[in-house]
């Protein structure tokens, strides 16, 4: 075989970092080692995975073509290492979820794996859907839990389970003792809203075709809690998913709203890379999902 697994992880961590010095820190190999091994792979196939810009490496076309199969038969190797030092075929899950799932609904579900899998390890990255998108396509997670809908030709997308937006406000606002919120009652409020990317935002602006442009957004929060927060205080409506929402209703902090004519149902998915090896850690925490 002309090539060795260092010599692919390598290349990985350069592709990664496009930096050799950020590439040998992250492999503990000097820099000479770490130039060497990809200038010896590269030489042993008379290819080029790189374009050299300055000092920084740019992966070139060809590199690109073939990181989502190193990638799996990395993954291959690193599960069939662990299954022979451990005696178990599960191993690290790097997960990653989008705010409403990573602070509701993803620790219980980490809760559950583990004590099924009691040697486990789990590393939860929680961020927004564009962002968990990204990481995922770049490799650095190896599963995705989303709110928004994203097409992407790298993705397999897999629906989960059925989820609801509500629209709130304080206990106080005079609008808590609505029956029913019309079109112009949603434009005369302000609006207190997740950021553009989230998923989240992305179904409120599905839900609110016709009335966007007119909406009187005066805050846009990545934190759910500081939206609830800000709208406890009085400063305006919020919507959020009812997951995030039961036990403030349930405390009469916040009131849900019932809106006219307004769909704000949506799904949450799964997220899989297409080109990523389905390892036995993958395959349980999937399994699990459903089985909620």
């Amino acid at each position: 075989m002309k090539y060795t697994l260092r010599q692919l992880e390598v290349f990985l961590a350069v592709a990664h970092f496009d930096n050799i010095t950020k590439a040998a820190q992250s492999l503990a190999m000097s820099q000479s080692a770490v130039s060497g091994a990809l200038r010896d792979l590269e030489q042993q196939f008379d290819m080029q995975l790189f374009d050299r810009v300055g000092k920084r490496l740019q992966i070139n076309e060809l590199g690109r073509a073939l990181r989502p199969r190193v990638e799996a038969l990395l993954e291959r190797a690193k599960s069939l290492q662990q299954e022979m030092e451990q005696h178990q075929a599960v191993g690290e899950l790097r997960i990653g979820a989008t705010l409403t799932i990573g602070n509701y609904l993803a620790v219980g579900l980490m809760a559950q794996y583990m004590a099924e899998h009691p040697q486990a390890r789990l590393d939860l990255q929680v961020a927004n859907t564009t962002t968990i998108t990204k990481r995922l396509v770049n490799f650095d997670i190896d599963i995705g839990l989303i709110e928004g809908e994203v097409q992407h030709p790298e993705l397999e997308i897999l629906p989960w389970q059925n989820d609801e937006l509500v629209v709130f406000c304080a206990a106080g606002n005079p609008l808590a003792q609505k029956i029913r919120m019309s079109d112009t009652d949603l434009l005369q409020a302000n609006w207190i809203l997740r950021e553009q990317g989230s998923g989240t935002r992305q179904t409120f602006d599905r839900a609110m075709h016709g009335l966007l442009p007119e909406l009187k957004v005066t805050l846009e929060l990545e934190h759910i809690e500081a939206i609830k927060g800000a709208v406890a205080a009085g400063l305006g409506l919020g919507c959020l998913s009812r997951i995030a929402l039961q036990e403030d209703f349930a405390q009469g902090r916040l009131v849900p709203l019932q809106v006219a004519g307004r769909d704000l149902n949506r799904r949450l998915y799964l997220m899989l890379h297409r080109h990523k090896y389905i390892s036995a850690g993958i395959e349980h925490w999937m399994q699990l999902c459903r089985r909620q």
